[in-house]
């Protein structure tokens, strides 16, 4: 055999490998953008002696969706309310970070939780409830990074709307990651939001593209567009197709505060000033200093008074 045809059979059997090993990844990945694995609930708002009231309640499309009612404490604020919605692939409580994946990504706990009882104690009540596909929720897969899961947030404001402690005009939201681009998807649909905090929005094309490189490097340049392509066929749209910011430039005269890390290695601090720079009614954003993304996500965990001064200021 010619050196040129064992150089020819050694390359295509390597092409051959790379091109199967980025098929299964991306198969893997393609998985759990699809239907992620669900975190059971490791704890409840009565671990922390706060009362609370389970609630299902069907989203605007009639999914069913499970949460969590707590209502205010003594520093009662007639009727102002919190809906907390979480991130991908998380669950109402924020996620544990304790699967093998997460540790691959370098993933934080993320305790909403303690945001929750910081709301409660400011005079609040507060609504955490799971998205669609997540935690006690029902599926409709496929994911779709805030398009379809604004229907759950429309749902909870219906809902809110419906429990007569509840001031349907003092409503604030708070949403991270995913659950942050629900909420710019959603606003354009209601006026029934008074003010919404979105931590560490991100485009979607945006977050695959440095999701890849950080986790496989350059084998992401194969398995990103395959694992795109193998969501399309389950129903997801375009990555590209998925930017927050067309939604954010609708969301009307809702104050809406973004929060960004600068170490932020998925999202992108440009991505969120775009943002910005369209929503009609946003505040400068929040830039924090962090050296990943979940340092953005515990910032506001550990300093809800962010949180708080600027419900306090618009509701």
């Amino acid at each position: 055999m010619s050196l040129f045809r064992r150089v020819l059979r050694i390359f295509f059997i390597v092409f051959g490998f790379l091109v199967g090993l980025a098929t299964a990844v991306a198969v893997f990945f393609a998985r759990r953008i699809i239907s992620p694995p669900r975190e059971r609930l490791w704890a409840s708002p009565g671990d922390l002696g706060l009362d609370f009231e389970p609630v299902h309640f069907p989203a605007r499309d009639g999914i069913r969706l499970s949460g969590w009612f707590i209502p205010a404490g003594d520093k009662n604020r007639d009727g102002a309310t919190a809906a907390l919605v979480h991130g991908w692939p998380w669950n109402r409580l924020g996620t544990t970070a304790e699967d093998p994946i997460s540790s691959l990504e370098g993933a934080s706990p993320v305790d909403m939780l303690r945001l929750a009882l910081a709301l409660h104690r400011g005079g609040y009540h507060v609504l955490m409830f799971d998205l669609r596909n997540h935690g006690e929720s029902a599926a409709s897969p496929p994911v779709t990074f805030g398009w379809q899961e604004a229907n759950d947030l429309l749902g909870a404001l219906a809902y809110l709307h419906d429990r007569p402690e509840v001031d349907p005009t003092r409503i604030g939201v708070v949403g991270f990651s995913m659950g942050a681009n629900t909420v710019l998807y959603t606003l354009p649909q209601t006026d029934g939001v008074k003010a919404a905090v979105a931590v560490q929005p991100t485009s979607a094309n945006v977050f695959a593209r440095r999701y890849g490189q950080d986790l496989l490097g350059p084998l992401s340049l194969l398995v990103t567009p395959l694992a795109e392509l193998f969501y399309q066929m389950a129903g997801g749209l375009r990555f590209q197709a998925i930017q927050p910011a067309f939604a954010a430039a609708s969301a009307g005269s809702t104050p809406l505060l973004f929060v960004q890390g600068t170490g932020d290695q998925w999202g992108s601090v440009a991505d969120v000033a775009q943002m910005t720079a369209v929503t009609p009614n946003a505040v400068e954003p929040l830039l924090v200093e962090t050296t990943e993304r979940f340092g953005g996500y515990q910032y506001v965990v550990d300093n809800p008074q962010v949180v708080l001064d600027f419900f306090n200021d618009n509701m």
